[in-house]
């Protein structure tokens, strides 16, 4: 039993019980650290994962969001088209009101100046006619046959007057 005399005998032993005594608590310190650190790990996993899940909800929401929007733009986009042959249909149908309302402005003017040049010709037949009618009984027409003519006149005046 020489080596209970020998000093590094002595060392290893009081390291043996040092390291017995602190290596519970050490194991301790450590296992509750090393708990901590997981139990920190599994909050922020889960925050992480809650994170995702929101992000997936609100990527889903602004993708149905970007869908509605553009549904409603294409439903803008037929109505705009459907509008605009709507109005072009008005258009044209202005379009046509307005060309045969001229075209009958137009075919009325013709008509009322067709109308004048008759009346101006058939006034000027008259004036015409009146002169001639006139020359020939100042040159054929003796003055009694003219005064009786006259006085013919004057008594039919009240028939044609009525």
């Amino acid at each position: 039993m020489e080596f209970l005399h020998e000093p590094e005998f002595w060392v290893s032993v009081a390291f043996v019980i040092v390291v017995a005594l602190i290596y519970r608590p050490a194991m301790k310190a450590i296992g509750a650290s090393l708990d901590s650190r997981a139990s920190h790990i599994r909050v922020q996993i889960e925050e992480a994962r809650k994170l995702r899940e929101d992000a997936q909800a609100l990527l889903a929401e602004y993708q149905r969001k970007q869908r509605d929007a553009l549904a409603e733009a294409e439903k803008i986009i037929q109505q705009a088209k459907e509008e605009a042959v709507r109005i072009r249909a008005e258009a044209e149908e202005d379009l046509t009101r307005a060309i045969d309302r001229r075209k009958q402005q137009a075919l009325d003017r013709i008509a009322q100046t067709e109308a004048q040049a008759i009346a101006q010709v058939r006034n000027l037949a008259v004036d015409v006619a009146m002169t001639a009618a006139e020359r020939l009984v100042r040159e054929n027409l003796s003055p009694a046959q003219a005064q009786g003519l006259v006085e013919k006149a004057i008594a039919e005046l009240p028939k044609r007057l009525n």
